[in-house]
């Protein structure tokens, strides 16, 4: 506001000035005045012009910083949250699956051992070789599913260590350790 009030108290000292220093006004001698007048009023609007144009232009651009800056928050803090959804589903998906596991390990261990009872107390009741054939297929169900544990784990280690290779390579195919195993199995 003070930079337009400087120009109006310029504009108004210059016409005092041009009045007072005037000789005479009849005639063309109101001419002398007014020209000089109209040149002073002329630049005047034009550095009036000048000093809005200035301000509006700092406006658009302080504006348009401020958009940038809330525009960069509301990305960053989208992406925050998505990444927070992201890890918070991935521990939910490990936690059902641990106690999906855990259930069916108990579920499997208890057959085992029904399965063993079963083939002791037939032992113990004379029926030795039905007793025999029960404990030993047990034995080797057993066996089995002891192995097919091994293999899985294997996999898992051969998987997070192809993606620690890939990590460091630069081919970002899986960023997270697995934590399941994959439906496919690698060739080897």
């Amino acid at each position: 506001m003070l930079k337009y009030f400087f120009g109006i108290l310029a504009v108004q000292i210059a016409t005092v000035a041009l009045v007072l220093l005037a000789p005479e006004l009849e005639g063309v001698g109101w001419l002398r005045l007014v020209i000089p007048l109209l040149v002073v009023g002329f630049f005047t609007a034009f550095w009036f012009n000048s000093i809005a144009s200035h301000k509006s232009k700092d406006e658009v651009f302080q504006a348009q910083a401020q958009h940038a800056r809330e525009r960069e928050k509301i990305q960053l803090n989208a992406e925050r949250a998505k990444t927070r959804l992201v890890k918070k589903t991935q521990q939910q998906i490990a936690r059902e699956s641990k106690i999906a596991h855990s259930k069916a390990n108990f579920k499997v261990g208890a057959a085992f051992a029904g399965t063993i009872g079963v083939g002791a107390l037939m032992l113990l009741t004379e029926l030795l070789t039905m007793g025999l054939l029960t404990i030993s297929t047990a034995g080797g169900a057993l066996g089995g599913y002891v192995m097919r544990a091994r293999k899985e784990s294997n996999l898992l280690k051969y998987v997070n260590q192809q993606n620690e290779l890939e990590k460091k390579t630069g081919n970002k195919v899986l960023n997270n350790p697995v934590k399941t195993i994959p439906k496919t199995t690698p060739n080897k």
